[in-house]
C-alpha cells in the first residue's frame, strides 16, 4: 500500500465519519426540540392537575405515588418560599430537604428545578443555580 492509497483512504473515512457527526447532530437537534415540547406539556399539566386538585372536594383520593410526586414538588417550593433571596444549586437543595444525593435524583430534580423556571415560579440567576423569583 502506498502514500496516495493510504491517504485517500484515510480521507474516505474522514468524510465517511464527518458526515455520521452530521446525521448525529441532526437527531440531537430533533430530539432536543422533542424534549423541550414534552417539558413544556408536562409543565401545562402540572398546572392543570393544580387547579383540578383545587377545585376537588378533600375526601378526593389521589394515588399514592402522585401524592409523592406533589410533596416533593410542594417541598421544593416552600423551601423557595422560606428563603426567597437564597440561591440553591440542586445538591444543596438536596441536602437541606434530606433527599438522596445520588446522581439520578439529583438529575429528577434538575429537571422539576427547571419546569418551575418555565412556570415562572423560579428564576436561574446562574447555570446551576435557582432561587424564587422576585
Amino acid at each position: 500500500m502506498n502514500v496516495h492509497e493510504l491517504l485517500r483512504l484515510l480521507q474516505t473515512e474522514h468524510d465517511d465519519t464527518a458526515a455520521r457527526a452530521d446525521h448525529l447532530r441532526e437527531q440531537i437537534e430533533r430530539l432536543t426540540t422533542a424534549l423541550a415540547e414534552a417539558d413544556a406539556r408536562l409543565a401545562e399539566l402540572a398546572a392543570t392537575r393544580k387547579v383540578i386538585d383545587g377545585l376537588t372536594p378533600p375526601d378526593h383520593a389521589t394515588a399514592p405515588a402522585e401524592t409523592a410526586t406533589a410533596t416533593v414538588y410542594q417541598r421544593i417550593v416552600t423551601t423557595f418560599n422560606e428563603h426567597p433571596g437564597q440561591v440553591f444549586r440542586v445538591r444543596d437543595l438536596h441536602e437541606h430537604l434530606g433527599l438522596p444525593t445520588d446522581e439520578p435524583s439529583i438529575n429528577v430534580t434538575r429537571s422539576r428545578l427547571g419546569r418551575l423556571v418555565r412556570q415562572g415560579l423560579l428564576e436561574q440567576p446562574g447555570r446551576g443555580r435557582y432561587q424564587k423569583r422576585t
